[in-house]
């Protein structure tokens, strides 16, 4: 029997837009790649919805985000129409400098060609709601509300410090023949950043290998994720995507529709001060909600409740009837 933690694919239905000739990126670049594709999911007449995650995510919100974006869920697929989308460039494409401005004009392109003037929410957490902030200052008439999880309108200098490291042990790996053991290395590095001391220090002892250079218990665990994640993507795309993040920066004063603002306490890589001036600056703010959490960045896949309960407040408007409706 499929669980949330291990749940079977749920129907969908995949979409794709093509990228025009003189589609260019904002730093002049063409992308190698000619379509953008998504997913569908739900009923066909309900509000749109977009959901957008990591650098790691993409059209297959229901294997990302499973507890989240199900029938019966936060992100009810019984209420509401799911469009998820894969990020550009794909893994097997040359790098390119891209931005979430770009990456939110490839959104729009997507909705140009499903004939959605209009969405009637987007649920960014991680990097997807650096591109939901994208989106909301470039599309402002385009989207109704926005929610963005770990997220901000800049990026932090403690985070670049950190991705850059990651992009030139990338790159030196890459260079030397040896890209999966690089991406392996990179994604332990980065597994370090998304979780927290705390976490690390409840979950792991400190028994001593046999000699020095062998794994401690928690070297085991990140040596484990670093090897599961070698072949989910090249390290091209790697770069361009955390080089990416570290280019993102949107005015809040820009985000016209109501926001939305979930951050925690622990977060290394969108520390929670950066959360409270985005939800400051805003003109329309809808909330800010700010908690502890042990899970550090990874709160928004890992905090079921709290982030469960602030989607549950966001989307619910949307399938309230109204009582004009009710009496039609």
């Amino acid at each position: 029997m499929a669980s949330i933690e291990h749940p079977e694919e749920i129907p969908g239905r995949d979409v794709r837009a093509s990228i025009p000739d003189d589609f260019r990126l904002e730093s002049g670049q063409r992308l190698a790649a000619m379509q953008v594709v998504g997913r569908l999911h739900g009923p066909e007449d309900a509000p749109m919805v977009v959901v957008s995650g990591g650098i790691s995510s993409g059209r297959f919100v229901t294997r990302w985000w499973p507890w989240a974006v199900r029938a019966g869920g936060p992100v009810d697929l019984d209420r509401v129409r799911v469009l998820a989308f894969d990020l550009l460039p794909d893994r097997n494409d040359p790098g390119v400098t891209i931005t979430t401005l770009d990456q939110a004009r490839l959104l729009a392109l997507l909705l140009d060609a499903l004939g959605e003037p209009r969405i009637d929410a987007l649920i960014g957490a991680s990097y997807g709601g650096c591109i939901g902030l994208a989106f909301a200052a470039a599309f402002p008439g385009r989207i109704g509300e926005l929610a963005v999880i770990s997220a901000a309108h800049r990026a932090h200098p403690a985070a670049t410090a950190v991705r850059g490291v990651q992009r030139r042990l990338l790159a030196f790996a890459r260079d030397a023949g040896r890209e999966a053991e690089g991406i392996a290395l990179a994604r332990q590095l980065a597994m370090t950043t998304y979780r927290t001391a705390d976490e690390f220090d409840l979950r792991f002892s400190q028994t001593p290998p046999p000699a020095a250079g062998g794994g401690w218990p928690v070297c085991d665990y990140l040596i484990a994720r670093g090897e599961a994640y070698a072949d989910a993507t090249g390290a091209d795309r790697w770069i361009s995507l955390s080089d990416s993040l570290d280019r993102h920066s949107i005015d809040p004063r820009s985000i016209r529709c109501p926001l939305t603002v979930i951050g925690f306490t622990s977060d290394a890589l969108v520390p929670i001060a950066d959360s409270r001036e985005l939800a400051s600056r805003v003109p329309d703010l809808r909330r800010l909600i700010e908690a502890p959490s042990i899970f550090g960045h990874d709160a928004f896949l890992k905090e079921r409740e709290l982030v469960g309960r602030a989607l549950h407040d966001v989307l619910n408007p949307l399938t309230t009837l109204q009582p004009d409706e009710i009496a039609a």
